[in-house]
């Protein structure tokens, strides 16, 4: 599905948050426990003005508070999945649909949405009121075609959520494109920027290395595409 709507930087202010929210300081997120696979990376997004929660391949962050998540993909896949009525949302991101293994980990689709839907019960989260938007799956190394493993994400994500009747209201997915994407939980807000596309072969090696600090300075800021 194409982007809907592109607004220019001003107009793409984060939601503000709603009466009694919580806006954790960044010294608190920093420093709460986390669980293992729960994203740890934290910092001030200075574009959307919001403590932000970076999510790594493999990891997750399931909040109801008034922060922001984001990630930035190549060929894999990020899954927001928010529940409305609780006010609360979460993010993962996952490389490769299953594993051949014995490998249980959130760089694996198959674990990676239990894994976020599971920590959302938790929180709170009701399974009938779940709601999904799904980005990602770009090829971005040119020629990279064998084990198409961008298309190979989207068919699991959609078929996962088509079979736990979990509705995906939009989506950004396949393409040639890096994505960066922020979520905002309590109000399920999504945002994609597609990223130049000059040095994919870059991206590649962040994600598989988990780079975080690389990854959050070179794709900060800029204008943002909304559904």
């Amino acid at each position: 599905m194409s982007v809907s709507e592109r607004v220019p930087p001003r107009a793409a202010a984060a939601p503000s948050a709603g009466g009694g929210t919580a806006t954790p300081t960044l010294a608190a997120l920093k420093t709460q426990s986390r669980r293992p696979g729960e994203a740890s990376f934290f910092y001030f997004d200075h574009h959307f003005q919001f403590n932000t929660a970076k999510v790594l391949p493999g990891e997750y962050f399931v909040s109801n508070q008034n922060v922001m998540i984001n990630t930035v993909l190549g060929s894999c896949i990020a899954a927001c999945i928010w529940d409305g009525r609780a006010g609360l949302g979460g993010m993962n991101h996952f490389m490769l649909p299953d594993s051949d293994a014995s490998d249980t980990s959130g760089r694996y689709g198959s674990y990676a949405m239990e894994l976020l839907i599971n920590e959302m019960m938790k929180a709170g989260a009701r399974r009938e009121s779940l709601q999904a938007k799904v980005f990602g799956g770009g090829q971005v190394m040119h020629g990279f075609t064998t084990l198409n493993v961008g298309e190979r994400n989207t068919k699991f994500v959609l078929d996962y959520l088509r079979t736990e009747r979990i509705p995906v209201l939009s989506q950004d997915v396949l393409d040639i494109y890096p994505r960066k994407v922020c979520f905002f939980p309590i109000t399920g807000k999504a945002m994609v920027k597609r990223l130049a596309h000059a040095h994919p072969e870059v991206l590649m090696v962040q994600e598989k290395k988990g780079n975080a600090a690389t990854v959050a300075q070179s794709t900060s800021g800029g204008s943002v595409d909304l559904f």
